[in-house]
């Protein structure tokens, strides 16, 4: 089998209300699709985040993996990886992801079966965490504990907000109000996105420890390894990192300060399936649970196949107009907390190519 051709198309839509976390406000969507096809008739589905700089080394992938054999994914990935010319990590490795997505969707449509049969298979159904908490303007404390009312009642077994971005002192007082809303038997989990020194995560930690935080993700930069052996020892607070971390050999350097508890690779950042499943299996030789970051859809076939899988980051309808228009089909939240993963042929992520047309920025 050869590739004959490789395509990618960009999309970017409005939010309604724009969100904030400790460090960014994100006021509209972005989204690539990958094409990739091949002489056999059949196509593989790649996702990017479809941001500036990422599209160049997508479009300069597409053209290099013309000719090769899908099916080799291992080749494709160590021809497409040349650090000498393109650097070590960064959007040439999110460019490489999308790439790698597609030609594993390949193998299982070619194979007749879900890609997380193809990669061993473990379990259908996946514990969700909804991921929501965000900042927002006019956004009070009593919205704050509505919302992640909310997520609860649809059957979710944890639910994630945003802290960072105001005075300790606050945000103290929106993990209590979130506490008292959501009940003692819901999980509980904070995410940073890297917006403190690792002193002010300290002091926040201890702060919030009364109020059974499940985890504390990226208190700090996401290369202060150092700042993160500081707060784990300081803290009984599990720490949850590795969504801005590149490839096997970056999380086996996170994972050797001996600070995360729960690894959170990106498959559309660290290097697609490829290095996905690398990076879950060096995870479980060390006890370790995987918990990826980013759109369920694209996880929920890996976190499927895999022993250690934790639970899958789950977004809400609220923040995405697009949301369960994206994919032709969009699984949610069962009654017990869990999303079942895809049982069609390939990955999961065939496009909803209809409602996305409306977005096609190129």
């Amino acid at each position: 089998m050869k590739i004959t051709k490789a395509t990618v198309e960009y999309y970017e839509w409005s939010r309604p209300r724009p969100i904030s976390n400790g460090l960014h406000t994100y006021d509209n969507v972005t989204h690539g699709v990958v094409r990739v096809y091949t002489d056999a008739d059949v196509v593989g589905i790649g996702i990017s985040a479809g941001r500036m700089g990422e599209r160049q080394f997508l479009e300069m992938f597409c053209e290099r993996v013309v000719g090769l054999d899908p099916l080799m994914s291992e080749h494709v990935w160590s021809t497409l990886r040349v650090p000498k010319l393109y650097g070590r990590r960064g959007l040439e490795t999110r460019a490489m992801s999308a790439i790698d997505l597609a030609l594993w969707d390949i193998k299982a449509k070619v194979a007749g079966m879900p890609l997380y049969s193809l990669l061993g298979g473990f379990r259908t159904r996946i514990p969700a965490y909804v991921a929501g908490g965000y900042y927002a303007e006019g956004k009070s404390v009593d919205d704050l504990a509505e919302e992640m009312s909310s997520y609860v009642a649809t059957g979710a077994c944890a639910v994630k907000m945003k802290v960072g971005a105001v005075p300790l002192k606050e945000d103290v007082e929106r993990v209590k109000a979130v506490r008292a809303a959501i009940g003692p038997d819901v999980r509980l989990l904070v995410d940073a996105n890297c917006a403190y020194t690792y002193y002010d995560a300290i002091q926040f930690a201890r702060r919030i420890e009364e109020y059974d935080i499940f985890w504390f993700e990226e208190p700090v930069d996401s290369d202060d390894y150092e700042g993160m052996r500081k707060i784990a020892n300081a803290s009984p607070i599990t720490l949850a990192a590795g969504e801005n971390e590149y490839g096997k050999f970056g999380f086996r350097d996170l994972i050797a300060t001996q600070a995360i508890g729960v690894l959170q690779p990106d498959v559309r950042y660290t290097g697609g399936v490829t290095e996905f499943m690398k990076i879950a299996a060096i995870a479980q030789s060390h006890g370790l649970d995987v918990c990826p970051h980013g759109d369920q859809q694209t996880h929920l076939n890996l976190l499927a196949a895999i022993p250690n899988a934790l639970m899958v980051e789950y977004y809400p309808r609220e923040f995405d107009p697009m949301w369960g228009k994206i994919y032709r089909d969009t699984p949610e939240i069962n009654s017990d907390g869990t999303v079942t993963a895809p049982s069609v042929p390939g990955n999961g992520c065939e496009p909803n190519d209809r409602e996305l047309k409306k977005f096609r920025i190129g």
